[in-house]
């Protein structure tokens, strides 16, 4: 099989959408629809996101940085890693306006920092410049003690679903020894 056949190729799942969709919508114009293999301007994200965007909420007490996660996201590669050359429109794409906004996203990626979504390195445009995204389902993992039993639960819930395998502790790192 050619890649492009491959990429042509609909799963089970995928024609059951679309018989189910056609059956409640049988007068639906596809071009009303978000159709990403044939626009540009999209990303992949996990489906497990929203929960993810949850727990980090919960994780960052009455400073809510889910959203600023997301917009991370948003913003993304599949190389996980992304150069903010203008911090004041991922504050403000974040939901931060006005005075304090800027200095209030800055807190945030602190956050994400210390929680270990996120790395960052200093550039031109401070000290969150460049910025590489973690594996999200390895970090909740590494973070399970400090999320609720309830949340966390959800989420390997949904994981199994979607067949997530990767909702697994990380890996220690292994020594490395000198040749």
């Amino acid at each position: 099989m050619t890649a492009a056949s491959a990429a042509k190729k609909i799963s089970k799942g995928q024609e059951k959408a679309k018989a189910l969709r056609d059956s409640c919508w049988p007068d639906l114009d596809d071009e009303k629809l978000w159709n990403r293999k044939l626009v540009k301007g999209f990303t992949t994200i996990p489906r497990t996101m929203p929960l993810i965007m949850n727990i980090i909420d919960s994780l960052t007490k009455n400073k809510p940085a889910g959203m600023v996660y997301f917009v991370l996201w948003c913003r993304t590669f599949d190389e996980s890693l992304l150069a903010i050359d203008n911090p004041m429109t991922l504050a403000f794409e974040s939901g931060f306006t006005g005075e304090r906004a800027l200095s209030t996203w800055k807190d945030r990626m602190r956050s994400l920092v210390d929680l270990g979504f996120i790395d960052a390195k200093e550039g031109p445009t401070g000290a969150h410049h460049y910025v590489l995204l973690f594996n999200p389902h390895k970090v909740v993992w590494d973070l399970k003690d400090r999320i609720q039993d309830g949340i966390f639960r959800e989420l390997q819930t949904r994981a199994i679903a979607i067949g997530a395998s990767d909702m697994v502790p990380s890996k220690p790192a292994e020594d490395v020894k000198p040749t």
